[in-house]
């Protein structure tokens, strides 16, 4: 067991899904577009030059802030950051230091021994996106569509101590930011990128050794694999005698591998200094008020009231507050099907969420809606249906896009509950496999399985399969 205890800190760079960039009205999002299309004077950094702030990103950002459980702030400023990289036009960054959008916050973590982490945050703050630099053999490509782009930069305390709580953390606020509607988040494509910041100390000890770097992860996957690599590096170093450098490092997914890019930067490297084409950001209480009113019931609140007020399993719990729409959805149906919360949610778990996949819909984007679905239940309740013909039914409302009820008249998939009909089926069963009769007679009494799909699938999955059971154990005696 190895006697290093891990730490390891987060900075995470959030797109935020505005219309428009942040200082300038170019659209934000750029994603398929040609290279350096989405480009004006203000966000290449021409000179005579005067960045306006965009409303939406400053609201967006304090609705993370309470999510976050942050304090947000009436008065806050931006600064320039300045550092020089080729896809930076201006030579600097508009960004908040001292006095940014919100102070402290945290999310707490659920861990699997079912204990939970509180994660502080040291910092949350605006910012405004870079280029991209593409390299190609022999030169270098810049595309600008990017500079602009509205961020949030969240930087936690270096509270995780394991590469696989960090990335479960990744997700974790991947799906806040999806949750409350301020960013989509695809780190495909570049909504939401992470730094890690990793160290190592003996177990029992509260310093903290200098750490190193691990740059621009666009993957939680690849993230985890850099992590656990650099953890291994750094141990295999101390006890060689060496000392870690706070170096930036790249990682290769493809070699597994991580490399050197230069030496950290520290806070005085960048000068910053307060943006002098700006004004502070002044947020009056009443509109503060109405943006945390505005949030809804947050994912880890309505997972707990999910096991407690409908006593669901927690796995099932989690899966149905996994996205925002399926929650909602879920809260649909019990609106329409209040009696069994259990059986909804299998429904929608084991049913409709393979349609979704299926389809590459989104709950919001099927035309079975949570009241066809309730629908549906209910039909299997009154026994109008069976279970078998209901999964049947889930798929044909979504197909035919028509009701459900109407689908079972049309159809003529009403439930055989007529003892006669079915007593017939069951004698041609019988008298059709008498292989299979005799097994059962000699005691395997698993064969009743057998003989009950026979009937099932020459009733055209229509009979009642209890009542098949009764009859054929009659029969068979």
């Amino acid at each position: 067991m190895s006697s290093y205890e891990v730490v390891i800190g987060l900075e995470i760079h959030v797109q935020l899904n505005t219309k428009s960039k942040i200082f300038c009205a170019c659209k934000a999002d750029s994603w398929g577009d040609p290279p350096n299309t989405n480009i004006c004077p203000v966000c290449t950094g021409q000179p005579g030059i005067l960045p306006v702030p965009n409303q939406a990103v400053i609201e967006k950002a304090v609705l993370l802030a309470a999510a976050l459980n942050a304090d947000i702030q009436p008065v806050s400023f931006f600064d320039r950051k300045n550092y020089f990289y080729p896809d930076l036009p201006k030579g600097y960054q508009i960004s908040q230091y001292d006095l940014a959008i919100a102070k402290g916050g945290f999310m707490d973590l659920p861990l699997e021994d079912g204990s939970t982490r509180r994660v502080q945050i040291e910092k949350l703050h605006i910012e405004e996106d870079a280029g991209k630099t593409i390299h190609k053999p022999g030169r270098r490509l810049l595309d600008f569509n990017r500079c602009g782009v509205p961020l949030v930069e969240m930087v936690t305390a270096p509270d995780l101590r394991s590469a696989d709580e960090a990335a479960n953390f990744i997700r974790q606020f991947r799906q806040l930011l999806r949750w409350i509607g301020v960013s989509e988040a695809s780190m495909e494509k570049g909504q939401m990128r992470f730094d890690a910041n990793v160290s190592i100390r003996e177990k029992g000890a509260t310093i903290l050794n200098p750490k190193t770097e691990i740059k621009n992860v666009n993957s939680v996957e690849h993230g985890r694999d850099a992590m656990k690599a650099e953890i291994k590096r750094q141990i295999k170093e101390v006890e060689a005698g060496n000392k870690i450098a706070s170096w930036t490092l790249d990682w290769n997914e493809d070699t597994q591998t991580l490399s050197k890019m230069r030496s950290k930067e520290t806070e005085a490297d960048y000068r910053y200094f307060k943006e002098p084409d700006l004004l502070a950001v002044k947020l009056r209480e009443e509109r503060i008020k109405e943006l945390v009113e505005s949030l809804p019931e947050l994912p880890l609140d309505r997972e707990s009231r999910f096991i407690e007020e409908y006593k669901l399993p927690a796995r099932e719990a989690k899966v149905l507050t996994s996205e925002k729409q399926l929650s909602d959805y879920f809260e649909g149906i019990i609106k329409h099907y209040p009696q069994k919360p259990k059986q909804a949610a299998n429904a929608l778990i084991n049913d409709v969420l393979g349609l979704m996949n299926e389809l590459h819909l989104s709950a919001a984007e099927l035309f079975l809606t949570p009241e066809h679905l309730a629908e549906i239940l209910k039909l299997i309740d009154e026994e109008v249906i069976n279970t078998s013909t209901g999964k049947e039914l889930i798929r044909k409302t979504q197909n035919l896009q028509k009701d459900p009820r109407e689908i079972v008249e049309e159809e003529g998939l009403a439930q055989v509950t007529d003892s006669g009909a079915i007593e017939s089926i069951c004698q041609d069963v019988i008298q059709g496999n008498p292989s299979q009769v005799e097994q059962y007679k000699s005691g395997k009494g698993g064969v009743i399985g057998w003989l009950i799909g026979q009937v099932m699938a020459k009733s055209g999955g229509k009979a009642d399969p209890q009542l098949v059971r009764e009859l054929l154990e009659k029969l068979l005696k």
